[in-house]
């Protein structure tokens, strides 16, 4: 379902997410869920393939439920598998290559959010020509303070 403004003061649920759910996505990235101060995205790196090494400016956690990979955050390296987490602050340089012979699966969350809400990316590809383009960003009421939010009554 589009996401198109804040989301909506009730529980969001999604069953099986270390099993089943997962393993039925064959998208690179696809954001399950947009909030205020965070955003859940779903990605599947394929057997070879790589996130990507990048900066961010927002705190990234991952947190993986298939496959194994070679972490690179700071300089360090370190492998990961199903079952592991690694946190990523908000401007440190990071990549992730899926060194297993399955495909990687895994959960992030930004915080505050990074991509838009309905993002949904076949490759990463299709990920990189749409951010690259300054189509794929975050929407302004993700990245407002909680002051800010307090006076409009979103919190």
């Amino acid at each position: 379902m589009p996401q198109n403004g804040p989301p909506a003061k009730e529980m969001v649920y999604f069953p099986d997410m270390a099993g089943a759910l997962p393993s039925k996505s064959a998208e690179f990235r696809r954001v399950m869920w947009t909030g205020l101060y965070s955003q859940v995205v779903l990605m599947t790196i394929p057997v070879g393939g790589d996130i990507g090494e990048e900066i961010h400016t927002v705190d990234q956690v991952l947190s993986f439920t298939s496959g194994t990979a070679e972490a690179t955050v700071a300089g360090k390296k370190q492998q990961v598998k199903a079952g592991d987490m690694v946190i990523v602050p908000a401007g440190t340089q990071h990549q992730f290559v899926n060194t297993g012979p399955t495909p990687l699966i895994l959960t992030t969350v930004y915080s505050p959010a990074e991509h838009d809400p309905n993002t949904v990316h076949k490759t990463k590809g299709e990920g990189d020509e749409l951010e690259e383009a300054g189509k794929d960003e975050a929407p302004e009421w993700a990245h407002k303070s909680k002051a800010e939010n307090k006076k409009s009554g979103a919190v």
